[in-house]
């Protein structure tokens, strides 16, 4: 290993290696700026022993605090402060790498795809790498889908209508004038492929590769099942990854179309000198780094081809080496007393394994665990009577799910609009029927993202065809459009709704282009027919003309978001709620670019601030995510919340806010995470679904779907809180279901879980993270 790998792993003092599970090298730090830092010390380090050979470095969010940390480390490299970090990772700070002497090889682009789009990954490797490290251009090696097979004056667009490639063509003849273009262009990007092969294969192979891992367990776009042989090629990829890419490319309409151009397992292996990182952030990623690490080689687990390079490493944070087998046992034996948490972690994840329920397990069945012998020894009381009383407590814990909540003031925070509902909305109609209660929604960003251009170019139509009637021209000559007229605001809603009860599809559209033009009046201060109509057609020329995918305007994107925000009022209004309980904070660092800012006291913690003093809730819902992983919007989000309750707190005097935490379609709880289990029932469920689909109709087609769920989120949310329910049938037991005295839990087939805490516990839960990350970054 490296002098910055050895350092690494003493500081840690943790072995690289926990046989006989693990089959590659695995260093964990603490965050995911550690994970920037350590991957941009071993860079730099390999680039002074390495000069002039070859690097392939990864493209999207994953790289975002190497990419930072290796361009201060080259552009302050002889000042002290730099000098010191130098040295203290074992690298000596005489020997400044030459980044002009190395040939960069671009990993994988999209297909067909042109390469000024600013979210090309040609785009992206000229900006961050050969502009941002001071590479050379003439020395890299660059996938420029414009620069391949096309003659002068043709485009892509041209060739490939609706960017969709016909890969039949390779083995059948063209049978029109377009396809014998499209031939010619596939049979040049086949060639340009093979070239791009055999050029990287006569500098002697790729030196340093550095990637991220997919959903699937991808590394570059060597998907799922892809051949450890293979080489560099145009092919398809699957639905995790186009799902992941959907973000990107501007929806999954469009990434369900592209195909790719990557190198191939066996261009990243071909040299045995070859150093390969993969780096990997949260527990979302934990299951795909320990197949990678634990399981033998096969196609089924592409990145498990690095266990044939003696130069391979993985660098991963705590919460993705979770799931690694050794190094659980090792902390549990670690241990001089196990928790309660322990023991009820280790018996549950028995009781799931085996299918059984906890009173069922016996010592044979707990020695099946890896810990198993270890944890008999150390866990300190009978075996029996822990299994019961962890089934007891789960019991517990469903019964006080269904106790009634009276005489509270919720403030339910999101980081996105779709966000409580998909998290609890099933226990959050309940708790709006109980009338002692008051309800809040805050939104903190303004969910721009989540709309797609042709999402958009549907509501200026139907916006264009209300306005041209007589009654809309009425109601703009009586000013119903003023912006801030909240009686009228929630009259938008109502009419929707009205047409919603009444199935009358006309009385729907007239709802939502009336808000539409509202807020084109709030946004451009068009009040009259006229101007808004020329504004109308103004947005439509402009969503007609920009790619999908591309980074908007500040106005556009503040008009994005306030369609999202309709939703979220639609949504309430579903349930009686009037406009001045949705607030919409729209927090500045949420800005659609690819590296998210960091949130800032007088822009984003200080209006969260106001919102608790009006609103002066005893309960605040959050988005907890297991494990803050800097771009992540919805550790941002908590990193605001956080700040603004210990401000709240301070200047009100008051200790009594307890603060629930929620997971979504994004992360779940593990059972043993989880204080506040509420039962689901068919009823609710279909609520959630009814209203998932009439509120948030930017969200119904699933342009940005879960890799875990082919369609919308409200399928993937019933999804997970039945899987819950299975989790909760087989610890208990059928019969505590089937058999209950209590109609509620007889009749749920669904479980929501929350974390429910009080306001140290939740600030002592926030603030390593809070902390590490702004002391590494």
């Amino acid at each position: 290993m490296s002098n910055v790998e050895q350092l690494a792993l003493r500081q840690a003092n943790a072995e690289a290696k926990y046989g006989p599970t693990e089959k590659v090298r695995a260093l964990v730090v603490d965050h995911f700026p550690a994970l920037g830092k350590l991957s941009a010390l071993r860079f730099v380090e390999w680039a002074q022993q390495n000069k002039g050979w070859t690097i392939s470095l990864p493209t999207g969010k994953t790289p975002e605090h190497f990419i930072k940390c290796v361009s201060h480390l080259l552009a302050s490299w002889k000042t002290p402060e730099t000098v010191r970090t130098l040295e203290d990772a074992g690298i000596d700070p005489s020997n400044k790498p030459d980044m002009r002497s190395f040939h960069f090889v671009q990993i994988d682009e999209f297909y067909p795809i042109n390469s000024w789009q600013h979210n090309s990954f040609y785009d992206y490797v000229n900006k961050f790498y050969i502009d941002g490290f001071g590479l050379d251009p003439a020395r890299a090696m660059l996938i420029n889908p414009n620069e391949i097979g096309l003659y002068e004056g043709e485009e892509l667009d041209e060739i490939w209508p609706g960017q969709v490639v016909d890969l039949t063509l390779r083995t059948r003849p063209p049978k029109t004038a377009i396809e014998d273009k499209q031939k010619r262009v596939l049979d040049a990007v086949d060639q340009f492929a093979s070239d791009y092969e055999a050029r990287i294969r006569e500098l002697g192979g790729i030196g340093f590769f550095l990637g991220g891992i997919g959903p699937d367990g991808h590394i570059g776009f060597n998907v799922r099942g892809a051949d450890h042989y293979s080489t560099t090629r145009l092919c398809e990829t699957n639905y995790e990854t186009q799902a992941a890419a959907a973000s990107d490319l501007g929806g999954i309409e469009v990434s369900r179309r592209r195909l790719v151009i990557t190198i191939g397992l066996q261009t990243i292996t071909h040299s045995p000198q070859t150093t390969a990182i993969i780096i990997a952030a949260g527990e979302a990623k934990a299951h795909v780094v320990k197949a990678a690490i634990e399981s033998e080689m096969c196609n089924q687990v592409p990145a498990s081809i690095l266990q044939k390079l003696e130069n391979a490493s993985f660098y991963i944070t705590r919460g993705g080496a979770k799931h690694l087998t050794e190094r659980k046992h090792l902390e549990l034996v670690g241990k001089t007393e196990l928790s309660e948490l322990d023991k009820a972690l280790l018996v549950t994840d028995v009781a799931l394994t085996l299918n059984k329920n906890l009173t069922s397990l016996s010592e044979a069945d707990i020695k099946t665990h890896r810990s198993g012998p270890a944890f008999l020894k150390k866990m300190g009381q009978d075996l029996q009577s822990l299994l019961q009383a962890t089934m007891a407590n789960y019991a517990d814990l469903i019964r006080s799910g269904l106790e009634p909540v009276r005489d509270q003031v919720f403030l339910h925070t999101a980081p996105h609009h779709d966000d409580i509902m998909l998290a609890y909305l099933p226990y959050l109609v309940r708790l709006m029927r109980e009338q002692s209660n008051d309800h809040y929604f805050n939104y903190l960003t303004s969910g721009f993202n989540a709309v797609t251009n042709s999402f958009m170019l549907g509501q200026l139509k139907n916006a264009r065809y209300f306005l041209e009637g007589r009654e809309f021209g009425r109601l703009v000559d009586e000013d119903y459009f003023a912006p801030k007229d909240s009686v009228k605001r929630d009259n938008d809603v109502y009419r929707y709704l009205d047409g919603l009860a009444a199935n009358d599809k006309f009385m729907k559209r007239e709802g939502q282009s009336r808000r539409f033009l509202r807020c084109l009046n709030e946004l451009y201060g068009d009040n009259s027919q006229s101007a808004l109509t020329e504004r109308l057609l103004t947005l439509e020329t402009y969503f007609q003309s920009q790619y999908p995918g591309k980074k908007d305007s500040t106005d556009i994107q503040q008009l994005k978001g306030m369609v999202r925000e309709w939703e979220a009022d639609v949504l309430w209004g579903y349930y009686g709620f009037l406009s001045h309980s949705v607030i919409h904070s729209r927090l500045g660092f949420y800005k659609g670019d690819i590296f998210t800012e960091e949130p800032e006291v007088d822009r984003d913690v200080l209006p969260v601030v106001q919102t608790l003093k009006r609103v002066n809730p005893t309960i605040v819902t959050v988005a907890l995510d297991p494990e803050g992983s800097g771009p992540d919007t919805h550790y941002k989000v908590l990193q605001a919340i956080s700040s603004a309750l210990k401000i709240y707190v301070q200047e009100s005097g008051r200790s009594d806010i307890q603060v629930w935490g929620y997971r979504n379609v994004w992360y779940r709880y593990h059972p043993t995470e989880a204080n506040l289990f509420v039962p689901v029932t068919f009823n609710g469920m279909a609520i959630l679904n009814d209203s998932f689909l009439n509120s948030f109709h930017s969200q119904a087609d699933a342009s940005f779907p879960s890799y875990d769920h082919d369609g919308p989120f409200s399928g993937l949310a019933r999804q997970i809180q039945v899987e819950q329910y299975q989790f909760m049938k087989t610890v208990l037991g059928q019969d505590f279901f089937y058999q209950n005295p209590d109609s509620r839990i007889r009749s749920a087939r669904g479980f929501v879980y929350l974390k429910a805490m009080g306001l140290d516990e939740f600030h002592q839960w926030s603030r390593t993270l809070r902390e590490t990350t702004e002391s590494s970054s």
